[in-house]
């Protein structure tokens, strides 16, 4: 491909949207460039403070269960108080705890500050989830949650090399630069975001360029949504499931990865050299792989993701030197570029506008349960027998996701969105119908 070709790719590629967006992805490049507590919860506590695995899991396990809590709560609060303040409070109070967590010594005050940083810094997924649906047209949003993504792989690229480092001579620098850049997120949300929740009874976004995607209250009278009808959406809930499966496995990126390598000998920069490879790649992948499956039948990646996670994690097992470990990050990788702005496309699809922030909560939810039981299992099963069962497990977890997803979306990609569009009370549809998700109906590459 030509110069000329790929600088026409890259206009293509970020053309179209809303000057909002930009800002709201640039807040995120900023907080993941502070990205320090999740990444190196486990080596701190196991190298640093010299805990066993288990304790460490059940640490980052707390860390978990405040994103569990904080998911519903932050979901209301998105659709109650607004996109914005829900932000301006889980940034500030997240650099405030992170900064704590660094000066604590007891294990209890170490276990009871993670559980804390877990529900801040949790708490404003779904207000930006959210606010990326209201402000970005239905056309453009597989795209714009791929930039989305791109931004925090770029940021946790820079991130992790330099806090790989950082930690070999001093934690508590990682931990108040990260409370640092979260401060500064706060900042940029204050002075550029505006809010973005739709009016009732009025159309679609407020924010801007756009629009909400093009939707518009039926006069009015979209019913309430309240958690009760997000829980009784049985296809989003069947996503939820799922998301959660997936999630459990590429947590073992954070979770099992470092303490397996820890136990084999190597260091805190060893292992950021290696994970620092997930997000080199997702900078140099995202936005050419974005292109090209953007039209593609998302049951169909939304399989293959699943599959290629699973096995690139099972593939952990037969690594030895840390180049091999490299090389199963690029397995799984791949199906992170893939999976990612596929499934946050069908999470908006099934969520009524007036709903976003519930559904993005519990949405984001799954995440935070799996980050809950993601350490659990990983440190269970390292002391217990050894991780090459742990890297067995994720093989069958991908597998049981990808047969999941095939039979959850038979039908829906083909434009059966009012099938999974939430029902009121008395079978009313709770949410105006959206432009359908992508399918195979245009050419490949196609912006």
């Amino acid at each position: 491909m030509s110069a000329a070709s790929l600088r026409r790719a890259a206009r293509e590629s970020v053309s179209g949207l809303p000057r909002a967006f930009w800002w709201l992805w640039t807040s995120t490049l900023v907080n993941r460039l502070g990205a320090f507590v999740a990444t190196f919860m486990t080596l701190y506590l196991t190298l640093d403070r010299g805990y066993s695995a288990s304790f460490a899991g059940l640490v980052v396990a707390l860390h978990g269960l405040g994103g569990v809590i904080s998911s519903l709560v932050a979901g209301v609060m998105t659709d109650r108080l607004g996109r914005r303040p829900t932000l301006l409070a889980a940034q500030a109070s997240t650099a405030f705890s992170v900064a704590l967590l660094g000066f604590m010594e007891h294990p209890a005050a170490i276990a009871a500050v993670a559980l804390l940083v877990g529900m801040t810094s949790n708490a404003s997924r779904p207000a930006v989830a959210a606010m990326m649906a209201d402000i970005v047209r239905p056309e453009d949003r597989v795209r714009a949650f791929a930039l989305n993504y791109w931004a925090i792989n770029l940021g946790f690229a820079v991130s992790a090399t330099a806090a790989g480092l950082i930690a070999e001579y001093s934690y508590l620098a990682g931990f108040l630069g990260e409370a640092a850049l979260t401060l500064a997120c706060a900042v940029l949300v204050y002075v550029k975001l505006p809010e973005s929740r739709p009016e009732r009874g009025g159309a679609g976004a407020a924010g801007g360029s756009g629009g909400s995607g093009g939707s518009m209250d039926k006069g009015g009278a979209e019913p309430e949504i309240g958690l009760g009808s997000v829980l009784r959406d049985g296809r989003f809930m069947g996503v939820v499931g799922l998301s959660f499966l997936i999630s459990l496995i590429f947590t073992q990126g954070s979770v099992g990865l470092p303490v397996a390598m820890g136990s084999a000998g190597f260091s805190p920069g060893d292992y950021g050299l290696v994970i620092a490879v997930n997000g080199f790649l997702i900078v140099a992948l995202q936005i050419p792989v974005t292109r090209l499956i953007e039209h593609r039948d998302p049951q169909k990646l939304l399989v293959v993701s699943a599959l290629l996670a699973g096995y690139g994690f099972a593939l952990t097992a037969f690594a030895g030197p840390v180049w091999a470990y490299a090389l199963t990050v690029c397995v799984w990788t791949l199906a992170e570029i893939v999976n990612s702005p596929t499934q946050m496309g069908l999470v908006v699809q099934l969520s009524p506008v007036h709903g976003r922030g519930r559904y993005q909560g519990v949405y984001t939810m799954s995440w935070a349960v799996a980050a809950l039981v993601a350490p659990l299992m990983a440190g269970f099963m390292i002391d217990r027998w050894g991780a090459d069962w742990l890297w067995a497990t994720t093989g069958v977890l991908g597998t049981v996701a990808a047969v999941g997803y095939w039979l959850l979306m038979r039908g829906l990609s083909e434009g059966a969105a009012e099938e999974s569009a939430p029902a009121a009370a008395g079978g009313t549809a709770a949410t105006p119908q959206e432009t359908p998700l992508p399918t195979t109906s245009g050419p490949v590459g196609a912006s």
